[in-house]
């Protein structure tokens, strides 16, 4: 490695606006979950708690969330245009279709918020629950193919991957459960 090489800091770079696109993604569904639940509150708790959840979420998404994703994505750019090579790799094509579908997600959740703010969301506590882990699978799906980088290695993890997502959707709809029987 050479000790100014512009690929590394482009990198570091990368995985901190990852890392911050990734918060912004988990905690503005986790406000989407509470602002749906604050649909079953009384007057006046239910338009505060509705007018403060969409603040929240509007800074939370325009001053963190989007802009994180887009020098998440720039930086990206930057890393391949310095090692164009990368782009004959399998597992980066891999890796960039479940980047696509990250975009996707992150897309579909400016629209949830959108569909809040104006009162025409569809989506129950429970369906913004499992939505929420959509992005936690993307995630590891991410890792595990820059990491291993293996085909072979990549039907291991696809099996961990599925393993891992029906966990996670037992978790939430086992929380769901335990929700309604102790009133939380």
């Amino acid at each position: 490695m050479e000790k100014y090489d512009y690929y590394y800091y482009v990198m570091a770079v990368h995985i901190i606006f990852v890392v911050s696109w990734m918060a912004g993604l988990f905690y503005s569904v986790r406000l989407f979950i509470y602002h749906t639940e604050a649909e079953g509150r009384n007057e006046p708790d239910r338009s505060i708690l509705k007018t403060e959840y969409e603040r929240m979420e509007s800074k939370l998404w325009h001053i963190i969330t989007t802009p994180a994703m887009v020098l998440t994505v720039l930086a990206g750019v930057g890393m391949v245009c310095k090692r164009p090579w990368l782009l004959s790799l399998p597992w980066f094509h891999v890796k960039l279709g479940f980047v696509v579908l990250l975009l996707i997600y992150h897309f579909i959740c400016q629209n949830i918020m959108k569909q809040l703010k104006h009162g025409k969301c569809k989506m129950s506590s429970f369906k913004l629950r499992l939505w929420n882990e959509v992005a936690t699978i993307l995630l590891v799906a991410i890792v595990f193919t820059v990491v291993l980088k293996n085909a072979v290695d990549w039907i291991y993890g696809l099996v961990g991957l599925i393993i891992f997502a029906v966990v996670i959707m037992l978790a939430v709809k086992w929380y769901k459960h335990y929700r309604k029987k102790h009133d939380c």
